[in-house]
């Protein structure tokens, strides 16, 4: 009897709840906020970085969902685009496309049968300045594409390079060490090649070292010629067979150590009318030199990955066009693995739509992608004595909008970004060539990380 007493109760208990929730749910919300619909209390942000942040709140009793508003003052009088009233069924949202360094404002509200509540306290965060020590190019990029960097092997050797080299880079390009100029230094009696294997083997020992993919660059490039060779006397075809007797040993040579090569560079000419650059190779091999040069690479190492690279192909559409005409050539006898674009570009040229537009391009053929030889000038009007805060912001965002196109490439055919050098004071674009300064690389002359090192790491 005194069980079923307690049970009584307890269901009386139960019962009486119900009505007063049932009568509550089913009175006239049209006046108003509705008193049930309580304000969240928002939490501090999370998973800040340069332009994001999570925002964060508790749970409300029976909300069928959050409005979250985000500005950039803490009167809510300018919003962020697209955080205004948004709209939310969970208890916290990732905000991006925000402004590094920049102070920010979030609140919430609560949604009961329709209703808002009140206003939510208000949560201040400011994006970061720097991303976390243990952030760099190699782990951000690990398992997604090799990040690489154009070196030298006398600066292999440097303590300073080889830290940055080491803790940044999962890939290495000879700039120069790789070319034939640098390995075929003659001919001997016997019309057989005399090379000096001495640089590249230093590379392949630090790559073997340090765990690091090694691209090759490159076989053929027609400004890269032994003496030797551009005063080659011999018949046309005895020609032939030096170019293939020097494929096949380097190949052969560093068959499972390199494992993709630059098999030609640059053969394309820049005049729309005309397919190939006047080059040794095109007068003494005739117009089918580059397919030649593939076939050797093909046969003296199947297994390695064959590339054609070449420039200006992020905003020159005739000259891509040929380009990818050749790589279909290519393709019909599996002579060619990827393709290299090279990324000389400039903070403001050419725009973000033209690169897209070149890529897509590329990712409808069956190839690898490899944005090879990155930089970006900032000086290309020679209106800078010296990088200014402005100029190296808008570098990272081009550096951001490049890798955000090649990240969003599917995983199947990313291949490499590679950087056109370490430091500032390394380029290629050295005033004596340039005619004017530039600073168009991730890390200053000291070695520091600079604005568009952040902004490679912004694109992932």
């Amino acid at each position: 009897m005194k069980i079923w007493k307690s049970c009584k109760s307890v269901f009386y208990t139960v019962w009486c709840f119900a009505l007063v929730v049932f009568a509550s749910c089913s009175s006239d919300d049209s006046g108003g906020n509705n008193p049930r619909a309580i304000a969240p209390v928002a939490n501090e942000a999370s998973n800040v970085s340069f332009t994001s942040f999570r925002a964060n709140w508790n749970s409300v009793f029976l909300s069928e969902e959050y409005r979250l508003d985000i500005a950039t003052d803490e009167g809510f009088t300018s919003f962020v685009d697209g955080y205004q009233d948004l709209a939310i069924n969970q208890l916290s949202q990732m905000v991006s496309g925000l402004i590094q360094d920049t102070d920010y404002f979030y609140r919430v509200r609560s949604v009961v049968q329709g209703v808002a509540s009140e206003n939510s306290n208000i949560i201040t965060v400011k994006t970061s300045t720097e991303f976390p020590d243990d952030i760099t190019l190699k782990s951000a990029t690990e398992n997604n594409f090799f990040v690489g960097v154009a070196v030298s092997e006398t600066r292999t050797n440097l303590p300073a390079y080889d830290e940055v080299y080491t803790r940044e880079f999962s890939s290495i390009t000879a700039e120069n060490d790789m070319k034939m100029a640098s390995i075929f230094t003659g001919i001997d009696g016997s019309g057989n090649i005399i090379y000096d294997w001495s640089k590249v083997d230093g590379l392949i020992a630090y790559a073997e070292a340090n765990n690091l993919n090694v691209h090759g660059h490159t076989l053929i490039w027609h400004r890269s010629l032994p003496q030797a060779l551009e005063n080659f006397a011999g018949t046309d075809q005895e020609f032939e067979d030096l170019i293939e007797q020097y494929i096949t040993d380097v190949l052969t040579r560093y068959q499972g150590k390199i494992n993709s090569w630059d098999v030609v560079n640059e053969a394309i000419d820049d005049d729309p009318n005309i397919q190939w650059r006047n080059t040794i190779f095109l007068q003494r091999m005739g117009v089918d030199y580059v397919e030649k040069c593939f076939a050797f690479a093909r046969a003296a190492d199947p297994n390695v990955k064959l590339f054609y690279n070449d420039y200006n192909m992020t905003f020159d559409a005739t000259k891509r066009g040929k380009v990818l005409t050749l790589v279909d050539d290519l393709l019909l006898n599996d002579l060619i693995d990827g393709v290299g674009y090279q990324m000389h570009i400039d903070y403001n040229f050419p725009t973000k739509q033209q690169i897209q537009d070149a890529t897509d391009d590329l990712v409808a053929k069956d190839v690898l992608i490899h944005f090879a030889e990155l930089d970006v000038k900032v000086n290309a009007a020679n209106d800078l004595t010296e990088l200014t805060e402005e100029r190296a912001i808008a570098q990272a965002q081009r550096v951001k909008e490049v890798v955000e196109i090649f990240n969003a490439i599917p995983q199947s055919k990313k291949y490499a970004i590679t950087l056109w050098g370490l430091k500032d004071n390394d380029t290629w674009l050295i005033p004596e060539n340039n005619g004017r300064p530039e600073w168009p690389l991730l890390f200053d002359a000291s070695f520091n990380k600079k604005e568009a090192y952040q902004g490679f790491l912004e694109g992932l």
